[in-house]
């Protein structure tokens, strides 16, 4: 949750401007500290700072600082139960009314397209280390597990004699199975998003 607060979900960039106290937090040495002051400075940034436009009769223009970012709306993360949340805030309308704000369900997917936005620099910046602690590593892609045909029945007792049945275990991996083969088969049929969700 923490690195998804401190990039921009669509260009991968840090959020935090290039300040005096972003320049401290980058000299940090202890990779956790830095880490902790770089996404308390990008946490309340609710935009991604775009470069500021180029204008040759101001000279004042080139001393601004450069964030370089993409100019989007950025959400506010919370955490609610297993899952993430992100809620864009929407602009006023022209009756300077509030439009609200727009929640959206943040999957795994999602997550890990904004973690693969992250450049080796940014990695670096953030005190992760490119080798060892990948962001998009932190979501699992593929899990080893045993087909339900290799797994061995158990004894409800214990005693190896009498009855012989599935552990949980197997029933949840025959559930995982079926729950796959359901996604495959909605994604061949060309079924909508929200139902392959679900």
């Amino acid at each position: 949750k923490k690195v998804l607060e401190t990039v921009c979900h669509n260009c991968g960039k840090i959020k935090a401007l290039d300040t005096e106290e972003r320049r401290q937090a980058l000299k940090s040495r202890d990779s956790r500290t830095k880490f902790e002051r770089i996404w308390r400075l990008s946490k309340p940034r609710l935009i991604c700072e775009p470069s500021p436009p180029t204008d040759d009769d101001n000279p004042k223009a080139s001393k601004l600082p450069d964030h370089g970012g993409c100019g989007n709306v950025q959400p506010m993360l919370r955490k609610k139960g297993l899952s993430l949340e992100a809620t864009f805030k929407k602009g006023k309308t022209e009756d300077d009314e509030d439009q609200g704000n727009e929640t959206v369900r943040v999957y795994a997917r999602r997550a890990l397209q904004i973690l693969n936005l992250i450049t080796d620099e940014t990695l670096e910046m953030m005190g992760l280390n490119k080798d060892y602690a990948r962001p998009e590593w932190f979501i699992l892609q593929a899990l080893p597990v045993p087909p339900p045909a290799v797994r061995p029945s158990v004894s409800p007792d214990g005693s190896g004699t009498g009855a012989r049945s599935e552990d949980d275990l197997t029933f949840k991996l025959t559930d995982i199975v079926r729950a796959n083969q359901s996604v495959t088969r909605c994604d061949v049929d060309g079924t909508a998003e929200h139902i392959k969700n679900d």
